[in-house]
């Protein structure tokens, strides 16, 4: 093996006017929402550990480093490529190209030269590969981009994670502190870049990493830990029990059964968390998220482990329960159809809010029956789509980082309790916030938070239709299969049409971003009539879902589902000949009043007597 470099190197080293190239075993990228989550969740955690408002900005150099892994390069002549490592470096781009966005043309930090260098009169991308650059150009330009048939796996990820950026980049980020992350992800984010200088030592370094070793994982540790605390006679159907559960949850996704130990601990026995403040210590919940194997060890005695029997009662019916009822929730989350009576827990997942896991876990108790569970468990998620609802409705973030000290006070307070407890609860939270929907009537469209539109507008259109008697649509308007749906504007974007109502595009543009312009339609239809006028497009929306008809006059005749619907809700609905400024405001006041329907707190108060197991899709669900 020939001479072989490593070195510790900024973010801002490794990307800054450098060219990579992605050698053959590194082709695909291939990370998925839970490693940038994992990713944006320890940057930001380590950042906002170190920053102040009251700092200047020169005091970021000696905020602490954060390591994150390694690189290994192959360096061919003048050409450089990434032999292990693009996932990282793919994933710090998008970032970058994010953060850069969120700058809003207010371009200082200035990391241009981080995504894309010029040479010779033409810009590239650092990270230079082929199929990539129309994707890449269209994100670093501001632009929707939608993947073809023909793209890569590789291309319909980066869409996906830049979206999910957006959603994920926590709301203390974005504002004053924003200058000061960027500086902190540039000069104190580092990497170690080992360099080779041929192909065989390259791939022999690459193999060497990723193939050699066998680490014991925290659910080794811990069961380790558990069976010897169960007398050697009585170990063998604990330990057959935990192994067979633990393949069950591995084989559901990568690292589930992890998942599964924090969410269950941090339901039932986190009684403190970290408090958000500088040089504060993690407690019981963050210590949970990070060591749930030491953390169980050193509170033993408080879970009430002690005895053998104690330990193997722990596997056999705590571990057995509440692992039976987790695999529920997931199975919600990604059934091919809504799992009756727990819909919410699918749409809080698809707005990827996994601090609801330990929420729907924690009132659960041991023996109880399944259609009690099932209903705490929806109960639950109920007032987490409320929560996320009204919180969207008012531009207000719904990171995990924002509500991650909300959600554990919850956890703590519906632990063990019962239905009707748990409503009350519940309801009384919500009663506690200041903005619900109705607080404003000024919800628009942005690229921030095009995707929680397009999840709020899946829902009021399936209610609609589902409530006048059709089928559910939610999942196929939000999975993109079989039929891409996509949030329309009914106006198109001609402000000359509108000038007697509006002196300046920009105040056209604004009023046409409102939610009452908004329509959830198949990306096909605004390939073909978008252009269109309004009254041209009218008699097409009459094919269409019965939110988009009810712009037509002909969805109210021989529709008697529908003008059953508008009888028992009294809902606003009105059909237009010309849709004017004044009719986008209506439009929004109907949709206002038609998300108060489906976001009732009221469906919250509950009695314990008519418990069921079986519910509609929006009514106490």
């Amino acid at each position: 093996m020939k001479e072989i470099h490593g070195v510790a190197r900024s973010v801002a080293e490794i990307l800054k006017g450098a060219k990579y190239s992605i050698d053959y075993y590194q082709r695909d990228y291939k990370w998925e929402e839970k490693q940038l989550r994992e990713l944006i969740d320890d940057l930001s955690a380590q950042f906002l550990d170190a920053y102040l408002p009251s700092h200047q900005r020169e005091e970021v150099q000696s905020y602490p480093f954060y390591f994150l892994g390694s690189i290994v390069l192959s360096e061919k002549g003048a050409q450089r490529f990434i032999v292990d490592g693009q996932q990282r470096l793919t994933t710090l781009t998008l970032l970058l190209t994010c953060l850069r966005e969120l700058q809003n043309g207010h371009n200082q930090p200035n990391i241009d030269e981080l995504i894309l260098s010029n040479a010779f009169g033409k810009k590239s991308f650092n990270l230079d590969v082929e199929d990539r650059v129309a994707c890449m150009t269209a994100l670093y330009e501001g632009q929707p981009f939608s993947p073809s048939p023909a793209d890569s796996d590789s291309v319909r990820n980066l869409v996906e994670r830049y979206e999910d950026i957006g959603e994920l980049l926590p709301q203390d980020l974005q504002g004053a502190a924003l200058p000061y992350f960027i500086d902190w992800l540039q000069y104190r984010v580092q990497i170690i870049q080992i360099t080779a200088y041929s192909d065989d030592d390259a791939y022999t370094i690459f193999e060497t990493m990723n193939d050699r070793g066998l680490q014991l994982r925290p659910v080794d540790m811990l069961k380790g830990y558990l069976l010897a605390g169960i007398d050697e006679d009585a170990r063998r159907g604990p330990g057959d029990l935990w192994r067979h559960r633990v393949q069950d949850l591995a084989a559901v996704g990568k690292e589930l059964d992890a998942d599964f130990f924090k969410a269950w601990l941090r339901s039932q026995y986190a009684e403190t968390i970290r408090e958000r403040r500088k040089g504060a210590v993690g407690l019981d919940y963050d210590k949970i998220g990070t060591e749930f194997h030491r953390w169980l060890r050193s509170n033993a005695s408080r879970i009430g482990l002690e005895k053998s029997d104690d330990y193997s009662r722990f596997i056999r019916e705590d571990f057995e329960f509440y692992r039976r009822h987790f695999m529920t929730i997931m199975a919600a989350t990604k059934a091919p159809a809504l799992v009756a009576g727990l819909e919410r827990v699918r749409y809080n997942a698809d707005h990827q809010f996994t601090l609801q896991v330990p929420m729907l876990l924690a009132p659960l108790v041991v023996g109880e029956d399944d259609a009690v569970a099932v209903r705490k468990i929806g109960l639950v998620a109920n007032y987490v789509d409320i929560l996320l609802t009204w919180r969207i409705w008012n531009n207000r973030a719904i990171d995990a980082s924002t509500l991650q000290y909300r959600t554990f006070l919850v956890t703590k307070a519906i632990r063990g309790q019962d239905v009707s407890k748990i409503g009350r609860i519940l309801y009384d939270q919500l009663m506690q916030e200041a903005e619900r929907i109705g607080s404003t009537d000024r919800l628009r469209l942005h690229q921030q938070n095009r995707r929680h539109l397009h999840r709020l507008l899946a829902r009021i259109t399936d209610y609609v239709e589902v409530e006048s008697g059709g089928h559910s649509t939610y999942l196929q308007m939000t999975s993109g299969s079989p039929v891409k749906y996509e949030v329309e504007h009914i106006w198109a974007n001609h402000p000359r049409r509108h000038s007697d109502e509006f002196e300046h595009a920009a105040d056209f543009a604004d009023h046409r971003n409102l939610m009452g312009d908004l329509l959830l339609l198949p990306k096909k239809f605004n390939a073909s009539y978008g252009d269109m006028t309004f009254e041209k497009k009218l008699k097409h929306y009459n094919a269409q879902n019965l939110l988009a008809r009810s712009l037509n006059a002909e969805c109210y005749k021989n529709n008697p589902g529908f003008r059953q619907f508008l009888d028992r809700t009294g809902l606003p609905f009105t059909p237009y000949d010309d849709f004017t400024a004044r009719a986008v405001l209506d439009r929004g006041t109907l949709y206002e009043k038609v998300a108060q329907q489906i976001w009732n707190p009221e469906d919250l108060l509950v009695d314990d007597s008519l418990i069921t197991a079986q519910s509609t899709p929006y009514r106490n669900t």
